[in-house]
């Protein structure tokens, strides 16, 4: 059987190495998984009570609409329930976008290194792909414009960027919409929003109401802990979303993600608590760094990504093998580094003991 050309050399998306593979490959009996973003704290004790009273429910079909998440979320928000789509984690919205607006003959603009699923979607529709290298960690957005013709379809801002963890400032993302032709869609992924503490970062919904060629993109898997429920949202204009609905498929997000969702949005007290646990992690790596004169990016999402100067994954291989897993930035774009998720205090403090005896060793073997 015949399948899309663009597919045999395609690789599927490579997440964080399981934690049961690797208690198994090393004989270790515990793991810190610092890999894939995921919140160390779990989610609201609100989202365990409310899954625990809807275990009976699972023989139904969820609502293929979302309602009362849609209502619940539309509120927090403050949009229209129609702005809304909902996707078995962004990651499926990021599909739909690429279902609904690409195909060959047309274009798409991204930033390099950025998340892969980008580039990934377009691939796979048969869509040109023009990426613009990165200055400093951030979106050349100037470089971005130049790339964009008569035929770009799609336009993506990761702010803030995975895997540098740089963000768009207000100023100069509605600049950058403001040149953008309105015939191209403006995708501004916010995966990690709930963990920017920057004064300057955009109010993007607000944007909504000016630029009906923006469409926002947040998830529940990051910040709201519940990265096992794949669910996440757009954020668009109402005739927009209306129209890439078709693409989604039927019951596309579980019953049980979208209750754990609206008792999730219930609890932002939470949520406050791990933006401030977050914001103290960060600063953990940020004074290791700062020791050993390591390069690394001011990050407003849950990771760091950290220059070692060495090949990323002989530190991966060197962390794994003492129970810590994280992402090597070989596949990342950044070969000489590691992308590592904040976890907790106790959980940095272990990775940071580590690196800090493996970066002597180096000193006294020199």
């Amino acid at each position: 059987m015949d399948v899309k050309e663009q597919l045999l050399d395609l690789k599927p998306y490579q997440p964080g190495k399981p934690i049961e593979e690797v208690k198994k490959e090393y004989g270790l009996s515990k793991i810190i998984k610092l890999a894939s973003n995921e919140n160390p704290y779990g989610c609201s004790e609100d989202v365990k009570a409310e899954i625990k009273k809807s275990i009976d429910s699972l023989a139904l079909y969820p609502d293929g609409s979302s309602y009362d998440l849609r209502s619940v979320l539309a509120m927090h928000l403050g949009v229209d329930k129609h702005q809304l789509i909902f996707g078995n984690g962004s990651d499926e919205v990021i599909s739909l976008i690429a279902k609904a607006l690409l195909y060959p003959g047309k274009n798409t603009v991204m930033a390099t290194p950025t998340f892969s699923q980008y580039k990934h979607n377009a691939i796979i529709e048969g869509a040109e792909i023009r990426e613009i290298t990165l200055i400093n960690g951030h979106h050349d957005l100037e470089g971005m414009l130049k790339a964009i013709d008569e035929n770009t379809q799609v336009v993506w801002v990761c702010s803030p960027n995975n895997p540098t963890g740089c963000y768009v400032g207000a100023s100069s993302l509605t600049s950058f919409i403001d040149s953008v032709p309105k015939h191209v869609l403006v995708v501004v992924d916010e995966a990690y929003y709930e963990y920017v503490t920057e004064e300057d970062f955009p109010n993007s919904v607000q944007l909504l109401e000016k630029y009906p060629n923006v469409m926002i993109l947040r998830t529940f898997s990051k910040a709201y802990g519940l990265a096992s429920l794949r669910i996440g949202y757009g954020i668009g204009n109402s005739e927009f979303i209306k129209k890439i609905e078709p693409a989604r498929g039927p019951f596309n997000t579980n019953r049980l993600a979208q209750i754990a969702a609206i008792a999730a949005i219930g609890d932002q007290k939470f949520i406050s608590t791990c933006i401030e646990k977050n914001k103290k992690g960060l600063s953990q790596f940020y004074q290791f760094c700062e020791q050993f004169n390591l390069s690394y990016y001011q990050s407003q999402g849950n990771f760091i990504l950290i220059d070692f100067k060495k090949e990323g994954n002989e530190v991966f291989q060197y962390l794994l093998e003492r129970g810590i897993i994280v992402r090597s930035g070989n596949a990342l774009g950044f070969p000489t580094s590691v992308r590592i998720t904040v976890g907790s205090e106790e959980q940095n403090i272990e990775i940071i003991n580590i690196l800090t005896e493996m970066l002597k060793n180096e000193v006294v073997n020199i």
